[in-house]
């Protein structure tokens, strides 16, 4: 049999081979004397904890034994990407990700690695250093020097910066400024995506200049955050979880906004609103984690979405105070075409003693094609919420049905069985109730 494939270019075998998972990229080295540099020079180098303490084989040891254990499989961690980056003969590098449990003891082997994929023109640089077990050492800190900072407060202390090739920079769990970050947009011409979450060292994060090229920008979970300004930049996409008010001007690009913030202000659609007051009749695609009920968002006066085609709402609420707040959005987003209804609501027998339900009013309208509902329960409230969008909606294609919630559980590993059987339930209500009344020209799918 010819081997054809060995026959092609380096850089082809290289481009294919870094389309594998890094240990089955790294393996092909022992096919031949060629294969051994081509293995060796794949450009995706992700380091991904497989077997580690996202495990629960060992939750009920004792504390200092898991630690033991934690710290030891940690070590194995690093020493196969010390052999890795010790070995690769490529040079350059398209993604360099670590997603391992590590924190501040580590930093000497960090610090290593960050230099290397920046000596390699690193594009994508992921850091996710995030412990399923909970430790009693800080984070990991980025290290100032080696952006050729002293000191964050005092600037540039000679040495050049060697991310130019940076496109994305993606940080979990590490200890960053931002006076970091701000040099980060500031130095990387490329930079175009930056993710920072659960960073406990970042306290205020400017994010202005027409010069810089960011477009994304993701802040989770940062909870020393005091404050966010975003000015004058192009900048395309926002996501934002967090308890801190935004101050956000000139961003005539903006189009896709994510607002969460898990202690839920009672006024927080009109916070937020005001917050988005420059751009909101340039946004397409709106996110919005509201809580509704007992003195929250009351008759919110909603302005007009000129251009909001994309609708999504995680709602803490009963069935109907969902549905009075959904006609609101419906009238003040005349050209929405798709709506998410993420439903983390209360259950019947909650809503027991309210009172008389007052029924919501038509709204009717033209554009809405795709509907779709994530956490849907087996009540009967629910099939009314069905149905008044059906109602509602004059051109409304497609009805998805997912029971699901997957913001409770985002790997489904530690979910419990009671919500299994929630699930089960609620498929099978949706069939039994929801299939058979849907109009012929709507298409129903139940996941």
């Amino acid at each position: 049999m010819v081997d054809r494939v060995s026959a092609l270019p380096d850089d082809i075998l290289v481009s294919l081979v870094s389309r594998l998972p890094l240990k089955e990229a790294v393996a092909t080295s022992v096919l031949s004397r060629r294969w051994q540099n081509v293995g060796l020079s794949t450009m995706n180098l992700r380091f991904d904890a497989v077997d580690g303490s996202t495990d629960n084989n060992f939750r009920h040891y004792p504390w200092k034994l898991k630690e033991a254990i934690e710290y030891w499989k940690r070590w194995k961690y690093i020493d196969w990407v010390n052999r890795v980056v010790q070995q690769y003969r490529g040079k350059h590098i398209e993604e360099f990700r670590i997603s391992l449990p590590l924190d501040s003891r580590f930093s000497s082997s960090i610090n290593e690695w960050i230099q290397f994929a920046m000596e390699k023109s690193v594009e994508r640089l992921e850091l996710d250093f995030d412990l399923a077990v909970s430790t009693r050492f800080e984070d990991y800190t980025f290290p100032h020097k080696l952006l050729g900072i002293c000191f964050p407060s005092l600037g540039c202390c000679g040495y050049n910066i060697g991310f130019k090739s940076l496109k994305v920079l993606q940080i979990r769990h590490v200890g960053v400024t931002g006076e970091v970050l701000e040099y980060f947009l500031s130095n990387c011409p490329l930079l175009e995506r930056l993710s920072v979450t659960c960073a406990k060292g970042l306290v205020n994060l400017r994010v202005v200049g027409s010069s810089i090229a960011l477009k994304y920008l993701v802040i989770q979970n940062c909870h020393n955050l005091e404050s966010i300004e975003i000015r004058d930049v192009n900048i395309v996409s926002f996501i934002y979880c967090g308890y801190r008010s935004t101050n956000i001007s000139n961003v005539p690009l903006l189009s896709e906004v994510t607002v969460s913030n898990r202690c839920c202000p009672k006024d927080f659609i009109r916070v937020v609103l005001n917050q988005l007051s420059c751009c909101l009749s340039n946004i397409e695609i709106l996110k919005l984690h509201l809580q509704l009920g007992a003195g929250h968002n009351e008759n919110p006066v909603l302005p007009l979405f000129a251009n909001l085609k994309h609708l999504e709402l995680l709602v803490v609420a009963n069935y109907y105070k969902a549905l009075h707040h959904l006609n609101s959005f419906l009238k003040a987003s005349p050209y929405l075409q798709r709506l998410v209804l993420k439903l983390q609501l209360y259950s019947e027998r909650a809503c027991m003693g309210m009172g008389e339900i007052e029924k919501a009013a038509d709204c009717p309208h033209n554009h809405l094609k795709v509907v779709e509902i994530v956490g849907y329960r087996a009540h009967k409230s629910g099939v009314e919420l069905v149905m008044h969008l059906i109602k509602n909606g004059l051109g409304l294609e497609k009805i998805v049905i997912d029971p699901v919630r997957t913001w409770r559980h985002p790997n489904g590993a530690d979910k419990p069985h009671t919500e299994l059987d929630e699930e089960v339930k609620a498929r099978d209500h949706a069939k039994q109730y929801l299939e058979a009344k849907m109009p012929s020209t709507v298409e129903f799918v139940c996941l």
